[in-house]
């Protein structure tokens, strides 16, 4: 009887851990959570060069370099022409060798699949797709000059591409499923057209000329008050017709024409997610080729998820989870503002070029403000100098505040200050308010404590969490913060106490307490430019 009694304990002890769920999104507050190894994860990335990962070994030596910058996750590509150099012979290769070397760095992945398009051409399909262009057509110029660039339309097109796509996604279940070393998938690689608005070949002509899908026309009407403005404008000056071709319902000219290109673009990621999906279902994304103000549709690659299409993308691609911007341009926060949307998590694969000194600014603005759930700089094998040593810095920070910026996502609690970049470069270093809690935080990015000629302010940011009713963490460098209270009691706000210190494995080990000189008495609470710090502020409130 009590051999009995042990046996289903027995049982139970030896029974195998259940396994963690794949890489997900869920919910949490206005935004969404990525979820690995059934744990919230935060992105502190690097983007390879385009053509870095396909020599593994010059790849190798770099693989230090990005645990000293502090770095959890390398996004690098997955090539079409390597995996698939014949059709239906499949060459692993080049995918099992990078997930073996990032396993060994203790870095995730994320995959770029360099498929039908990169930079909107058709560069890494294989050779069997670029030479038979009677069964893999390509889009053409109005004078009906073929272009380096695979239609959209074509059905073979889909259909090969996505049966690569879903026997990549089958590998990758198949030897890394239970590793989870690849947290996330971009499909495509900034889709677009050029140099014009669309595709003129006889195909495209007669989709042109057919009606616009309901599923688009039901989107604008449900979305009619929050679609993005330039396409509710487009849209409106037509009549805001929910039927007819698509010069009737967008308009002739180019503008329309790239509402077309954009649904054609959005189909085909759509089907190349979906058919990956159903062979391993990660969170799977597109990211953008930004257009410059004022360009015309054809001047950069139109029909890809820009701010003023994202609507159509939403319609056309539900498989695909998110949209994320690819930032060169100055402007960091504008472009920010059009991608926190609450259907869109917020994910930033190139921004910019690695080793630029304004990247860990923009690195707290995007977890702090817009609650970012990756960061990743592009050519990171390629960062070096202090920008690189800065990044490094502000990647431990986050690190160590991961636990406490995963909480906070989505919740309010928590923003982000860097001073306004307009896309010209000019620099608006006006102090910035924010309300957490029971008080309005003022952040001043001019460090007052060091000579103001050659401060670079577009380089100074900062985070803040709000801990509890009185308590906060700030985090960054080159801001001086203030507080006041913005609720019933005392008016003033008082630093009952400041320390700097770090974080290790999620707990709080205090350094100096800053209660002197450092917050010029109690008057304020400051992040000296030059360096990265962690600092607790509790307040308390007086007449």
């Amino acid at each position: 009887m009590r051999l009995a009694l042990c046996l289903p304990l027995l049982a139970m002890a030896a029974a195998p851990a259940t396994a963690a769920a794949p890489p997900h999104l869920v919910p949490q507050g206005n935004t969404k959570q990525l979820i690995v190894d059934d744990k919230p994860f935060l992105i502190l990335g690097g983007e390879l060069g385009n053509s870095t990962a396909s020599d593994l070994a010059a790849l190798k030596p770099h693989w230090d370099d990005f645990r000293r910058l502090h770095m959890n996750t390398v996004v690098a590509p997955a090539y079409w022409e390597l995996i698939e150099p014949a059709e239906g012979r499949f060459d692993w290769s080049s995918v099992d060798g990078l997930l073996a070397d990032a396993r060994g760095a203790g870095q995730h992945l994320v995959l770029l699949w360099f498929g039908s398009w990169k930079n909107s051409m058709s560069a890494y399909v294989p050779g069997w797709v670029k030479r038979d262009q009677a069964r893999f057509p390509r889009a053409q110029r109005p004078d009906g000059q073929g272009s380096e660039i695979l239609s959209p339309l074509a059905p073979a097109n889909v259909a090969a591409d996505a049966r690569a796509f879903a026997a990549l996604m089958a590998h990758l279940k198949a030897v890394d499923g239970d590793r989870q070393t690849v947290i996330l998938v971009q499909v495509e690689n900034e889709m677009g057209m050029l140099p014009t608005a669309r595709d003129r070949s006889p195909t495209a002509d007669a989709a042109f000329a057919a009606p616009v899908p309901r599923a688009l026309t039901d989107w604008l009407v449900r979305h009619r008050a929050t679609l993005a403005p330039e396409l509710k404008a487009l849209w409106e000056a037509n009549g805001a017709r929910i039927s007819g071709d698509w010069r009737s319902v967008f308009g002739a000219g180019p503008a329309g024409e790239e509402v077309f290109s954009a649904w054609c673009f959005a189909l085909h990621a759509d089907a190349v997610a979906r058919a990956g999906k159903a062979a391993y279902d990660l969170p799977m994304y597109v990211n953008v080729a930004l257009n410059r103000p004022g360009s015309a549709p054809g001047d950069y690659p139109s029909g890809g998820p820009v701010p003023h299409l994202v609507d159509v993308w939403k319609a056309g691609a539900p498989d695909i989870d998110l949209i994320a911007p690819d930032i060169y341009f100055r402007d960091f926060g504008e472009i920010l503002d059009r991608y926190a949307r609450p259907d869109n998590a917020l994910f930033i694969p190139e921004a910019n070029q690695a080793g630029r000194a304004e990247s860990p600014a923009e690195a707290m603005l995007a977890f702090g403000r817009y609650g970012a759930f990756g960061f990743s700089p592009f050519s990171i094998e390629n960062a070096k100098g202090p920008g690189a040593a800065a990044l490094g810095e502000a990647y431990d920070l986050l690190d160590q505040l991961a636990p406490l910026i995963l909480a906070a996502r989505g919740t309010g609690r928590m923003t982000g200050f860097r001073p306004k970049v307009s896309f010209d470069g000019a620099v608006d270093d006006a102090p910035q308010t924010a309300t957490l809690g029971d008080y309005r935080i003022t952040a001043s990015f001019l460090d007052t404590w060091a000579p103001k000629e050659g401060q670079r302010t577009e380089t100074h940011g900062a985070l803040v969490i709000r801990l509890g009713p009185d308590d906060y963490a700030v985090a960054g460098s080159g801001v001086t913060f203030t507080f006041a209270p913005v609720t019933p009691g005392p008016p003033q706000a008082g630093l009952e106490r400041v320390e700097e210190g770090h974080y290790v494995d999620g707990v709080w080990r205090r350094g100096r307490v800053l209660n002197g000189d450092q917050t010029h008495q109690g008057r304020f609470v400051r992040l000296p430019s030059g360096s990265w710090g962690i600092q607790r502020v509790r307040l308390y409130r007086y007449r």
